[in-house]
């Protein structure tokens, strides 16, 4: 056996694997992908995700309800455009506030957030006085502002709370108070529960459930720890059961989970004529205008289940699109709320995000029969202006908060005239340096309440 100079065998090693080949660059797909990624990687994916998908989201929207109102118009001897034109009038209305919005410092939604929360709280109470409320459905959560059109309060005060708690949060974040549980629940928690107290006052319990989402969607970026935000959701799920098993109206749409058949005295007939809707639209629809659930078979068909006639005229296809839509809705917020240093901004780009997606799961979930009917509207989908209008403002407050990322900044001066560059750029050159993102939730070294 031969050996080395010292006299040892010499080492046997294993023979090198050659490497594995890459894929060429001149493949098509390693290049499409390469471009999506860098394209997803752009500072104004987040401006355009959202300018471009709540204004696609909305004008197909405004498709859907002229053709799921026609036949509820003519049965009550109305014109047949006439949902339309009020859902577009309301939309043009939604369109100058969300410019607005879009264009509002951050100092001025917050200067905005206590005038908003005491107007929606003294509206909501207006509901309740005998005269001036209106009851819809069974639901005492409307006031009638003359001729055809009425306002529904508790619409605003999910802005109002989005508002609000993001401002109260970022002030005590700055003071370095919400390293203590009381200050992290005071006076947060107790006004959600005033607003979902006068809400339920009137019997919307679907209302009341978003802006519960709300409050846990502030409490979690707020950095709540786990035996707090337990707690706090243990009171609110014990509310909601009672709140449940109370109600017969209530029982009687959760028993409706699941159901193929209207049951006795067609209690689940809704829920049912949904899934039929959608089993009915196949790949590509029916074509547009041309459902047979909206004659006089579904109801609701222009607020609710809005999403099941787009089912079945549009199919599997316009479903998908407008999941997609809303998806991107939602990516984009949280990109948003993930990359700014702003405290009001994370909190009020995160309350918006989890009151849109959350509001949108609960629709979808409730036409697809995976979750009771809860009676909230698609958001910027379905007919409803008072639904429409504080939507509308709040995508306004995204678009602005994506707007004064400084990089998003930059990248839009650079697309300006070159007469408006200069000054774009003195404004961005306040940041330099490297860039550090945060995290969604609020970082605390120490905490006395506890970690997660």
């Amino acid at each position: 056996m031969p050996t080395s100079r010292t006299g040892r065998p010499p080492v046997q090693r294993a023979p090198r694997r050659p490497p594995a080949p890459r894929p060429p660059r001149d493949n098509p797909v390693v290049r499409l992908y390469g471009r999506a990624r860098r394209a997803w990687d752009r500072p104004l994916t987040a401006y355009y995700l959202i300018l471009g998908g709540s204004l696609l989201i909305t004008v197909l929207g405004l498709v859907m309800v002229y053709s799921a109102s026609q036949i509820t118009a003519l049965q009550l001897s109305l014109p047949g455009s006439y949902f339309f034109r009020k859902q577009f009038l309301a939309a043009v209305l939604g369109g100058l506030l969300l410019l607005a919005a879009s264009r509002m410092p951050s100092k001025l939604h917050r200067a905005l957030a206590y005038p908003m929360l005491l107007g929606s709280v003294f509206l909501m109470i207006l509901v309740q006085v005998p005269g001036i409320g209106v009851a819809v459905n069974g639901n005492q959560n409307w006031i009638s502002v003359g001729g055809p059109f009425q306002l529904q309060p508790s619409e605003f005060g999910k802005l109002a709370l989005v508002l609000w708690g993001a401002d109260l949060l970022a002030r005590k974040q700055d003071k370095r108070l919400l390293t203590q549980w009381k200050h992290m629940l005071v006076p947060l928690v107790p006004v959600a529960f005033m607003l979902l107290g006068l809400i339920m006052l009137g019997g919307d319990m679907g209302t009341a459930i978003i802006l519960t989402a709300i409050l846990f969607g502030l409490l979690w970026l707020a950095g709540a720890p786990t035996r707090l935000f337990g707690g706090v959701l243990a009171i609110a799920l014990t509310l909601g059961v009672i709140l449940i098993r109370t109600s017969p109206n209530r029982m009687a749409r959760l028993a409706c989970l699941g159901a193929t058949e209207p049951g006795p005295g067609d209690s689940c007939w809704q829920a049912v004529h949904g899934i039929y809707a959608l089993a009915s639209g196949g790949l590509f629809g029916s074509g547009l205008g041309a459902s047979v659930e909206k004659w006089g078979q579904l109801p609701e068909a222009h607020t609710d289940f809005i999403f099941a006639i787009t089912g079945e005229e549009l199919g599997l296809a316009g479903t998908l699109s407008v999941l997609a839509l809303f998806a991107a809705l939602g990516y984009a917020g949280i990109r948003v709320a993930g990359r700014t240093e702003d405290p009001f901004v994370r909190y009020a780009a995160g309350g918006v995000t989890t009151w849109i997606t959350a509001q949108a799961v609960i629709n979808i979930g409730a036409v697809l029969g995976l979750l009771p009917i809860a009676g909230v509207p698609l958001p910027l989908f379905s007919y409803g202006g008072s639904a429409l209008l504080p939507t509308m403002f709040a995508i306004g407050l995204l678009i602005a908060f994506a707007r004064e990322d400084p990089a998003a900044r930059t990248a839009l001066a650079m697309r300006q005239p070159r007469f408006g560059r200069k000054r774009a750029a003195v404004r961005g050159s306040a940041v330099r340096g490297p860039r550090k993102w945060n995290t969604m939730r609020r970082r605390a070294s120490a905490r006395s309440s506890g970690e997660r």
